[in-house]
């Protein structure tokens, strides 16, 4: 149900209503099958969704193996065909086959305004324009000429070169100028703490740093511990100029515009990269430890750029809004992706994407809103908010607009399982929630953590947008698995992908072994041309992870999957999250964490399990508005939000919510938690508690709140 809440007695008039509104929709439903049955054609659907995804090709007590029964589709057997083996030569190639079309977007910033709040306080808040556009021709020269312009400044006689920025059209520019002079490209996400970003610069020896105006301040400290900088590239904010005072003087600050102006009257020659050059050196946000290098060949982008072709419809009108994180592969790929296909990418930020972010004036129109999209990435962090944030807008609706939206969710949920659309609630319920990301969007790719059934089918009913989830790592390059798009069974990552073959270890300690039936379960190994050559710069931890096998590179991910009958993989575990409790049982700490980050109040969570007790706990972040209705409930008032969590009946009320939504989700009395602690603090990567990708670094939540786990644990 979209709105897990208590029936409410409603009054006589708005039951009458929605009865008479069931009849029209029986009356319309007896009307209109034929048409949809003879127009939509559902049993081929549901066909479709049924079919054969892998099947195994190697088979024994210990491990199975499975491929993918999909043969390559036109654009992977044209990149074959023509050789395009380098990123390098994607860049040449698209533009001789896209040419003037429009490639990459950035929305003007005419200026920056005072707002003044309905409590008094003014807010700085962009007045902005419309999407400037560059076509593939103009991307070309301008990576051309970032290429060249290293190379007049001599910054290419170092084989690293740092980016450390947000995701903008600049990004991309840099990073292909860099492949078209064979540099590598180091990623270090732009949340990530200090600490990470220096041991990312240090560790990879770089030179040279690419940077924005937003993000340049903190090297002002930095550099301090930053010896082998001598050079910091920054991409020019649109509407300030950059203070370049303050910071050290041996290391020489040169303004993004500047390179491509140099490059643009060089004659500098350019170095080809071989397919097997690393292109990029990762660096992966790290739940546990400090962030690990991971090194992608051009061959192992390539492939993926591929496969992605393979399993994604392009079509001709498709346009892409680019927010996520660049230093994340995921969205690198499916940029790229969008190069290589000629779908224009305008780029977008959290601050201006819709038109509630906060830098967008009021009454102003936000990025999703002026691009309209019909393409985005997202993570299962912005669906969850999503999500929330339609149920929020339901509960604050009228008890009618309330109850003929639940009817309309069960209504058209009915019908999708039978194979079927539903374009009258498509269009008249569900069309303002389609409008928050622009009213478009037709494809919704989702990877970087587990998407949970409740979230997925809702996003699906409320935007009317095939939503594909994906299963991968930055150690195979973002790909392992992706959803058919017919598919339509939630809780699945999908088969393999064209290029990689999966395969299933038995993992004894947890009882998980391919014998299990009625599906095969073990941890997770991937092998094929996207699968890394391994971690830089740690030798052991490479050779304990990745091994070569039968032609391939293999890569133990830690997860635990099952396979269907139809090849296609739920990730049921992790290794690394599980708990032996005092009594003997197992406790997934991240399955019991997805599962409860579906109950309203719940922003974020760690679930905690202590080997010497019989019971798990639980540090919930709060969603404020559920918390303050919860404590209106109880009947107390006029406190904050700090005050609210400091309160034990709050506490008590919010526990018996968790209970309750477990029991939804079937979770074992042991995998309940037992105590709860609400924690005022956002969980943030500057605070060290999530990843740049929001996932929970369980260690440093343990020992930031060890106080509050040992006093659940006592009481």
């Amino acid at each position: 149900m979209i709105v897990d809440e208590k029936p409410e007695m409603e009054s006589f008039w708005v039951i009458s209503a929605v009865n008479a509104i069931k009849a029209i929709s029986y009356l319309y439903d007896l009307l209109t099958f034929p048409v949809y049955l003879v127009l939509q054609r559902p049993w081929e659907k549901r066909k479709a969704s049924r079919r054969i995804k892998a099947r195994p090709i190697t088979k024994d007590e210990q491990s199975i193996t499975y491929r993918s029964v999909d043969p390559p589709r036109e654009m992977h057997i044209t990149l074959e065909r023509e050789n395009i083996d380098t990123l390098e030569k994607v860049m040449g190639w698209i533009t001789k086959k896209h040419g003037e079309k429009k490639c990459v977007g950035t929305r003007e910033i005419l200026a920056e305004e005072d707002e003044v709040q309905s409590n008094g306080r003014i807010f700085k808040k962009y007045k902005m324009g419309e999407y400037k556009w560059k076509n593939y021709n103009d991307m070309d020269r301008l990576t051309t000429s970032f290429g060249r312009g290293l190379k007049e400044y001599n910054l290419t006689m170092q084989k690293n070169i740092v980016i450390f920025a947000e995701t903008r059209e600049e990004w991309m520019i840099a990073a292909y100028g860099c492949f078209k002079q064979n540099m590598t490209v180091v990623t270090i996400y732009a949340t990530l703490g200090e600490e990470a970003i220096a041991h990312g610069i240090n560790e990879t020896e770089v030179n040279t740093v690419i940077t924005s105006h937003n993000l340049l301040p903190k090297f002002k400290r930095l550099l301090n511990v930053l010896p082998n900088v001598k050079t910091i590239i920054y991409m020019e904010d649109q509407l300030v100029p950059t203070d370049t005072k303050g910071y050290k003087a041996d290391v020489r600050l040169l303004p993004f515009s500047d390179i491509l102006q140099t490059g643009n009257s060089s004659a500098a020659s350019l170095s080809s990269p071989k397919s097997s050059d690393t292109a990029i050196i990762m660096y992966t946000s790290g739940s546990t430890g400090v962030p690990k290098g991971v090194l992608l060949s051009h061959t192992n982008v390539i492939s993926v750029m591929k496969s992605f072709c393979d399993v994604v419809e392009i079509k001709s009108d498709d346009v892409f809004l680019a927010f996520l994180p660049l230093a994340h592969v995921f969205e690198l790929l499916a940029e790229s992706v969008c190069l290589l296909s000629g779908v224009p990418i305008g780029y977008s930020s959290p601050l201006t994407m819709i038109d509630s972010s906060s830098k967008i004036q009021r009454g102003s129109k936000g990025d999703a809103s002026v691009l309209r999209p019909t393409c985005v990435t997202s993570v299962p962090l912005i669906l969850d908010r999503i999500c929330k944030g339609i149920n929020e807008k339901v509960k604050k609706s009228g008890p009618l607009s309330r109850t003929i939206f639940r009817f309309a969710y069960e209504y058209k949920l009915k019908w999708y399982k039978r194979g079927y659309d539903t374009p009258a609630c498509n269009k008249y319920v569900f069309g303002a929630a389609r409008q928050v990301l622009g009213g478009k969007v037709r494809l919704i790719l989702c990877g970087g953590a587990p998407l949970t059934p409740d979230t997925q089918t809702q996003v699906k009913m409320c935007l009317c947008a095939t939503l594909t989830q994906g299963y991968g790592l930055t150690e195979t390059t973002s790909c392992a698995t992706v959803m058919d798009k017919h598919d339509r069974s939630t809780g699945r990552v999908g088969g393999p992908t064209t290029i990689c073959d999966i395969r299933l270890e038995n993992w004894e300690e947890a009882g998980y072994r391919v014998t299990d039936t009625p599906y095969p379960r073990g941890e997770i190994l991937i092998g094929g041309a996207n699968v890394s050559a391994g971690y830089y710069k740690l030798p052991d931890k490479t050779k304990e992870d990745f091994f070569y096998e039968d032609g391939k590179q293999w890569f133990r991910t830690g997860d635990i999957g099952e396979i269907h009958e139809d090849g296609c993989i739920k990730i049921i575990d992790r290794k690394k999250d599980l708990v032996k409790l005092q009594l003997g049982e197992y406790v997934s700490l991240g399955k019991v964490e997805a599962e409860l980050k579906t109950c309203p109040v719940v922003e974020n969570i760690c679930v905690y399990g202590d080997s010497h007790k019989s019971y798990t706990v639980a540090l919930v972040v709060p969603n404020q508005y559920y918390l303050e209705q919860i404590a209106n409930d109880l009947g107390i008032t006029g406190k904050n939000l700090e005050e609210l969590c400091d309160n034990p009946d709050i506490e008590k009320a919010v526990l018996q919510e968790l209970v309750e939504q477990a029991k939804k989700c079937n979770l074992q009395r042991f995998e309940i938690p037992g105590a709860v602690k609400l924690c005022a603090e956002q969980w943030s990567p500057d605070m060290g508690l999530v990843t740049a990708a929001f996932k929970l670094k369980r260690k440093a939540v343990q020992e930031r709140y060890q106080h509050e786990i040992n006093r659940m644990y006592a009481s």
